[in-house]
């Protein structure tokens, strides 16, 4: 990579990672190291809140994406973000859970990791076919269990 593109990306990445921040990690709990950003705040409002986050998540992703991280990177974060927005959705646990799961800090991780140690390079096709795989796992076990459940039930009858 060329010193003019690395400075760029550099420039990027450092406004990238202030975002990220305030939204996981802005605020410490006085007395211990217990961080969070706004992120878990903003989901105390239903809907909007959880909206909002994932918003701005996306638009994070969007400007790596614009900036030519690869594409195992994009895939993984984009798995960081729905993982954060599904649970987060969630009733109370939702809430909780966004004082601990903080997609934005994990996807600032692997933006570092790509680009200053190289990691992460690729197509991301192993990570697509690892999600494919265990999606279909979970709907045989599902459709197992339904089977087994429906076949019990009428079995009362």
């Amino acid at each position: 990579m060329d010193r003019s593109k690395q400075v760029m990306l550099t420039g990027q990445l450092k406004w990238v990672e202030r975002i990220a921040s305030v939204m996981d990690d802005k605020f410490c709990l006085p007395g211990t190291n217990f961080r969070f950003g706004l992120d878990p705040i903003l989901n105390f409002i239903p809907f909007a809140g959880d909206v909002s986050g994932f918003i701005v998540s996306a638009a994070l992703l969007y400007v790596m994406a614009k900036n030519g991280v690869s594409r195992k990177v994009l895939i993984l974060m984009a798995i960081n973000i729905s993982i954060d927005a599904a649970v987060g959705a969630i009733p109370l646990l939702g809430q909780i859970s966004d004082f601990y799961i903080k997609a934005n800090t994990r996807n600032i991780k692997l933006l570092k990791e790509h680009y200053q140690e190289g990691k992460h390079t690729g197509s991301g096709n192993g990570v697509i076919a690892i999600i494919i795989i265990v999606l279909l796992i979970v709907l045989s076990a599902v459709l197992y269990v339904s089977y087994i459940s429906l076949r019990w039930l009428f079995a009362q009858f």
